[in-house]
């Protein structure tokens, strides 16, 4: 038994003493000089890390150039303080790779910056700075995001991961892409994104039990976005404490949503105006984005059990946007949309909004298809106001992109409500700038709205 313990003892001890090691890039070759490529020095570090057992690669104070790095399971990735990796510019310093997991995006090579598949306890963290000059790969087509223009950080299937204290800057596209990912948290970040299109702060792609945390984003395109691109929900995350600012969507969950979303809790996100309106891809005059708050079910795939609450946001177009409906674009060719998903037990609640546009805010379905059991407590909404009777719309648009402004200004100057079933507003007021001749609400096919 002795025996026993003292193996185990002696196991315990070098599995500590692997995690504590130490390879800082600059003694496998990187330079200080971003004139430099020290990709393959930065490579060696990780993989020597990594195939003795784990532990840290350090990156020191300087500025290093790189191309496509790839992390290990049980490494760190340890950006210290006056340290900033800097993308590389040239398209041919990236490796397409192709995952094994099928989803929306996976079905073509991609590349990125920083990439990671199947690994298992990994980290970025530090006080330093990954800049991925994104702005150097133009938009070549439609859905080129990941083909001609480098994510930043993209971890597919991974386990148990951390990204905590760095500074993420310039992806040439998403910025962090987790898909399929368990075990994840995300702290303290900072995320500056508005240098190309697509440029969104951070997606959660299918990822269970995952916590964010404390993070500033400001991002010309979605910043803090839950989608769904494969079967796999995203379920089991809670955001909290983050100030964002976006050009388009502030909260978004969708408009990817094959596998839905399920228990999902956001709270304290202080929501505003980016204070550089010098870029611009997205967004309206003034520098607001689309939408606030945008929840979205138009591929299958369902939604429960939400709640959203203790939210202040200043400048938005649309405020709230709650939209089931038909698009039916399967994440594969394989497997089509057989059929329309559902959107239940929703809770939104102590939220503040200022400085929004005229739309208006929707909770829409389709025929057949109710936004069922929908609880809107405690809301302020002050908007510009201003607009004349406005009938509802004659299309409802059920298989086009969703986004809060699809409709252009809403019959309601509150809420205009089309197939849903079950909504409560509960001290909910709404506040405009101008007079505004449109109703409160305006409700079509929605049995059992009640208004306290």
């Amino acid at each position: 038994m002795k025996k026993f313990v003292i193996a185990i003892i002696s196991a315990a001890s070098a599995w500590l003493a692997s995690s504590a090691a130490v390879y800082d890039i600059t003694a496998c070759g990187a330079v200080s000089d971003t004139t430099v490529l020290s990709t393959s020095a930065i490579q060696k570090a990780i993989d020597t890390c990594s195939a003795s057992g784990g532990g840290t690669v350090s990156v020191p104070a300087g500025s290093y150039k790189t191309g496509s790095i790839f992390l290990r399971s049980n490494v760190t990735l340890r950006l210290e303080n006056g340290a900033t990796l800097y993308g590389s510019t040239d398209i041919n310093d990236y490796i397409p790779v192709k995952t094994d997991y099928v989803s929306l995006r996976t079905h073509t090579p991609t590349i990125q910056l920083i990439y990671a598949d199947g690994a298992e306890n990994v980290a970025i963290i530090g006080e330093g700075t990954i800049d991925g000059r994104g702005s150097a790969f133009p938009k070549l087509s439609w859905n080129d995001e990941g083909i001609t223009r480098p994510h930043l950080l993209r971890m597919i299937c991974c386990r148990n991961v951390r990204v905590e204290g760095v500074t993420l800057k310039n992806s040439g596209c998403w910025m962090q892409h987790y898909l399929a990912c368990d075990r994840v948290k995300i702290s303290g970040i900072t995320v500056i994104n508005r240098n190309n299109y697509n440029n969104d702060a951070l997606d959660l792609d299918g990822c269970h039990d995952v916590t964010v945390s404390d993070i500033i984003a400001d991002s010309d395109d979605d910043a803090i976005t839950l989608k769904s691109t494969s079967p796999r929900m995203c379920e089991d995350v809670v955001i909290s404490n983050c100030v964002v600012s976006s050009h388009c969507n502030a909260i978004k969950l969708g408009t990817e949503s094959n596998g839905g979303f399920r228990n999902i809790i956001i709270r304290g996100i202080a929501v505003k105006p980016s204070a550089d309106q010098s870029s611009q891809y997205f967004g309206f005059e003034g520098g607001i984005g689309h939408g606030a708050i945008v929840l979205e079910i138009v591929d299958g795939g369902s939604m429960s059990n939400i709640d959203i609450g203790d939210i202040t946001i200043r400048g938005t177009e649309s405020p709230i946007f709650i939209r089931l409906a038909d698009r039916a674009r399967a994440y594969s060719p394989d497997v089509p949309v057989t059929g329309v998903g559902t959107i239940e037990r929703i809770c939104l609640h102590d939220i503040m909004i200022d400085e929004a546009g005229p739309t208006g805010s929707s909770i829409t379905g389709v025929a057949g298809h109710p936004v069922k059991d929908v609880e809107l407590r405690n809301i302020r909404i002050r908007h510009r106001g201003g607009q004349p009777v406005t009938t509802a719309p004659a299309d409802e648009k059920i298989a086009d992109y969703p986004e809060s402004t699809m409709w252009g200004i809403l019959p309601a100057k509150g809420f205009w409500l089309n197939h849903t079933c079950n909504i409560t507003f509960d001290n909910v007021t709404v506040e405009t700038a101008e007079p505004d001749e449109r109703e409160m609400y305006v409700v079509t096919d929605s049995p059992g709205m009640t208004v306290k």
